[in-house]
């Protein structure tokens, strides 16, 4: 199989939850991921301005943003990268609200394996693909 690769940008303010995010990449075969994880959504809009991602994990409560406002601003900012939010439990309705704004998918921290994350980032990029073509 042809190795390839995957740009990621990973917004989240808990270092343990995207340590655990990366881990469970550097475990996927014939895939190379390029991961880069800041901790605000201030410093996220300024990667995307220089940097080209294939898609954004996103946590929505962030230090300097909070709620849906933060994948509002980041969907504004980014509209023809996939993002996947991340949420805790708690912050389901938020995760909802995101997906039927725009988002691909929502994932709740801590009921993520290797296995749903590698499908649900392969899924957003090949449906982002599909809706930037229309």
């Amino acid at each position: 199989m042809i190795n390839s690769s995957i740009k990621i940008l990973i917004v989240e303010d808990n270092p343990g939850d995207a340590r655990l995010i990366e881990e469970m990449l550097k475990d996927v075969e014939d895939i190379n991921f390029d991961i880069i994880h800041v901790v605000r959504l201030d410093e996220g809009l300024k990667y995307i301005l220089t940097k080209d991602f294939d898609v954004i994990l996103l946590d929505l409560c962030l230090p300097d943003s909070e709620g849906i406002d933060t994948f509002n601003i980041m969907s504004y900012n980014a509209p023809d990268i996939p993002i996947i939010v991340l949420t805790g439990l708690e912050d389901e309705i938020f995760a909802v609200t995101a997906v039927g704004k725009g988002a691909e998918e929502y994932l709740i921290k801590g009921e993520v394996d290797c296995k749903l994350l590698l499908k649900s980032i392969r899924r957003s990029i090949d449906q982002k693909a599909i809706e930037n073509l229309d």
